[in-house]
């Protein structure tokens, strides 16, 4: 049997950062006088600070140059990272670690795959580094989901082939991205929600690797 690896989105999977940064979002778009909404913030998961910022623009009706978007996106992030120095490792998802530490004993291979550039920083302060074997974020890509780049950057650091790696995620452009690349794709969320995973999980709490595994015949 191949060996498989195990490759996670970062925000809804690992840790719910979605609050921090629809914070740092909302706070944005009122400087620009531009109504932005929980749900507005739904249209963002998975994709870039770039592309959230231009959803941004198109829900305003507003253009700018592209000088201007940098300035704003460095600002939201600015918002973004004073929201996060507040970030403990108590909220990491439940099961989570769990679920890392047994991959870990089992020898399975983990990656971090996340269009995120403060990746690094947030498994910093939720101490999960140590815990995964490849980080592949924003740093590292340069397109976003649903491009598939960045879980093949993942499946390439850990060795493997893109048929043997599964990926958890919880975004549509996520799954997307992962069938994209020729792997299987977890859902961690509802069937309802993202119908086109090939399995889906409610989370890590009391799930351990193997029982992954026998979900997709591995």
């Amino acid at each position: 049997m191949n060996k498989t690896g195990f490759i996670f989105d970062l925000d809804g999977v690992i840790v719910d950062t979605a609050k921090y940064h629809y914070l740092a979002w909302k706070e944005l778009a009122a400087e620009l006088n531009i109504p932005f909404t929980i749900e507005d913030n739904e249209r963002l998961k998975g994709v870039s600070r770039l592309q959230s910022f231009e959803i941004i623009l198109e829900i305003g009706g507003r253009t700018m140059s592209d000088e201007e978007k940098e300035y704003y996106c460095t600002k939201k992030n600015n918002l973004y990272k004073t929201f996060l120095e507040t970030l403990k490792k108590e909220e990491v998802l439940p099961g989570v670690r769990n679920f890392l530490e047994a991959a870990r004993a089992a020898k399975i291979p983990t990656a971090l795959g996340s269009a995120s550039k403060n990746a690094a920083f947030i498994l910093e302060k939720l101490d999960l580094m140590d815990l995964l074997d490849v980080i592949i974020d924003g740093t590292l890509v340069s397109a976003a989901k649903p491009d598939p780049e960045v879980f093949l950057k993942g499946a390439e650091a850990l060795s493997l082939d893109p048929a043997d790696c599964i990926v958890f995620e919880d975004s549509f452009s996520g799954i997307e991205a992962a069938h994209r690349g020729g792997m299987k794709a977890i859902g961690v969320v509802t069937k309802e929600n993202l119908p086109e995973a090939d399995e889906w999980i409610t989370g890590f709490d009391g799930l351990m690797p193997e029982d992954i595994l026998k979900m997709l015949d591995r």
